[in-house]
């Protein structure tokens, strides 16, 4: 946590947040505090393939966007798949081929379509690829590693638009790409942090090929702000009380939320609730088709 000077000059506390841990927040307290607070930590379920083909993904996207636009093949982009590739939870080796092989062709695909010299869709100037932000917004500092920032011609000239990939089953839409807080938390940290019109965010999904776009305004940035503070602040006092807590308290504190998502929970072990709520997933469950 940091400090502000607020109301009459008094030192208002600032909480340090990523989305990933607002949005574990507002899933479910008990694995929040099992993530974030308990120690030592405890252990966690074993490796799923669906988050395994993400990086893989991801890792050769920032190696291609990392690299001058006269640089970046199809033929590279697939070849960064192989260099990274793990066949850490899937079912078998044969289904780790066939992911490894589908990996290869949704990266070159893209490069394709996208980071190729006079490309039908081109990606514009990247500005940073995992680039990391931390910046003040209102009561809290958002954090987190955005995929991509591009420099795209917009209202304003240069407006900077935050990149998303994604690999998962569903294919996102425009509403995905609206209510995603993180991508919101991203653009106003980006506004604050290079002090250029942010507006625009998007999801690329890689299986499909699309791209849902959002085109926030202040009034969209404004109501995400809202509701991640009013979390943070929660988060922030659950927190202190814990730390001060008897025993005991903590389960007062960090609730269950159980339901269908106690499916794939990586702390599912440790909680009897999650485990009555719904059966475990296969490691390999959630692969695009």
């Amino acid at each position: 946590m940091s400090n502000q000077l607020g109301l009459e000059g008094m030192p208002a506390r600032l909480v340090r947040v990523t989305p990933s841990r607002l949005a574990t927040w507002d899933d479910c307290r008990r694995r929040y505090r099992m993530t974030y607070l308990d120690r030592p930590a405890l252990p966690r379920g074993g490796p799923r393939a669906a988050a395994t083909l993400g990086a893989v993904v991801h890792n050769a996207l920032q190696a291609v966007f990392g690299v001058p636009p006269a640089h970046r093949t199809p033929g590279r982009a697939a070849a960064h798949v192989d260099r990274q590739w793990s066949d850490e939870g899937f079912r078998d080796d044969a289904q780790a081929a066939e992911y490894r092989a589908r990996a290869r062709g949704w990266v070159a695909d893209y490069v394709e379509r996208h980071a190729v010299p006079d490309a039908p869709e081109p990606a514009g100037r990247t500005l940073g690829v995992e680039r990391w932000v931390s910046a003040p917004v209102g009561t809290l500092v958002a954090e987190g590693r955005i995929d991509r920032l591009d420099e795209r011609d917009g209202r304003d000239g240069g407006e900077v638009v935050v990149v998303d990939y994604k690999t998962a089953r569903r294919v996102p839409d425009a509403d995905d790409a609206r209510s995603a807080r993180s991508l919101a938390l991203y653009a106003l940290a980006v506004r604050r942090s290079l002090r250029r019109p942010c507006r625009r965010v998007e999801l690329h999904h890689l299986p499909s090929g699309t791209v849902a776009v959002a085109e926030h305004d202040d009034a969209s940035l404004a109501a995400h702000r809202a509701r991640a503070e009013a979390s943070g602040a929660a988060l922030a006092e659950a927190t202190e009380q814990f730390e001060h807590a008897r025993p005991g308290l903590a389960e007062d504190l960090f609730p269950p939320a159980p339901g269908p998502q106690c499916t794939a929970c990586p702390v599912r072990r440790h909680c009897p609730e999650g485990r009555a709520a719904a059966p475990a997933a296969q490691p390999w469950a959630g692969l695009a088709p």
